[in-house]
């Protein structure tokens, strides 16, 4: 059976515009405008007990404090299980080092970045700066690999994608920032209706 219908054409697609459409699209249309408005109270709330969070490095009690600042990230390894209620304020850190900054200082020669090293936000407005920074640097990279970038491998820094193109990278990205994103617009909306 002939994959088009009588009549119309077969359409080009190239690979790289729809990979980078379907994120963007996200971010424009959804998450970014969800942030609008956050302050530190929301970025810092702790909807339930025993969440990790970026707070004070004095004042974490995780296996792990991470960062290099004045804030660290709540970490542990192996995870807990299960694991913690995480904050905004620990999404927006993974989307910025985990997710993007990590992948933009592998593939795309962006500045070194990891989680022991990062000097994590202490309010939303700078929390929010490195997030659009991050994803402004992950979004450039992506559009220069162009479509033979797409099919090299990944290599061995991604561990379990390493054999994989690097297309199956950036789907996974495109997943993991709508995935977190969705979760942190949740967030927002049990914040705005908390009991005070």
């Amino acid at each position: 059976m002939n994959a088009t219908c009588a009549g119309e054409r077969e359409l080009a697609v190239e690979w790289n515009d729809e990979l980078i459409d379907q994120l963007d699209w996200h971010w424009t249309n959804q998450l970014r405008p969800r942030l609008t408005g956050l302050g530190d109270d929301e970025y810092f709330w702790e909807p339930s007990p025993g969440c990790w969070n970026v707070r004070p490095r004095d004042e974490s009690t995780a296996p792990l404090a991470l960062g290099s600042g004045e804030f660290v990230v709540d970490f542990a390894y192996p995870a807990p299980v299960p694991p913690p209620v995480t904050t905004i304020a620990w999404r927006i850190a993974h989307l910025v080092v985990g997710v993007l900054g990590m992948r933009v200082a592998l593939h795309f020669g962006g500045p070194p970045v990891d989680y022991r090293g990062f000097a994590y936000a202490g309010n939303a407005a700078t929390a929010l700066a490195q997030l659009d920074e991050a994803y402004a640097g992950w979004l450039e990279g992506v559009r220069r690999l162009g479509e033979d970038g797409l099919a090299r491998p990944c290599g061995p820094v991604e561990g379990p994608l390493a054999q994989r193109p690097m297309a199956a990278l950036v789907m996974h990205v495109n997943r993991e920032v709508m995935h977190h994103g969705a979760e942190i617009a949740l967030l927002r909306d049990l914040y705005l209706r908390r009991a005070c």
